[in-house]
């Protein structure tokens, strides 16, 4: 049982862009991950971006 305030209610509450850009943003960094210190930021940015993009139907 979760309680009140948790993770799930946290994610629950957050819009679809929001959503998808962090679940993005995580499958971009770990991609990123073999090039050391800048690939995982870099990823991550650009896995967000996609991911909100995609939300927004501009993709």
């Amino acid at each position: 049982m979760s309680e009140p305030g948790g993770i799930k209610d946290y994610w629950n509450g957050l819009s679809p862009e929001a959503r998808k850009a962090a679940k993005w943003g995580a499958v971009g960094a770990l991609i990123a991950i073999p090039v050391p210190f800048v690939g995982p930021i870099i990823g991550g940015v650009v896995g967000g971006g996609l991911g909100y993009a995609k939300a927004k139907g501009k993709i």
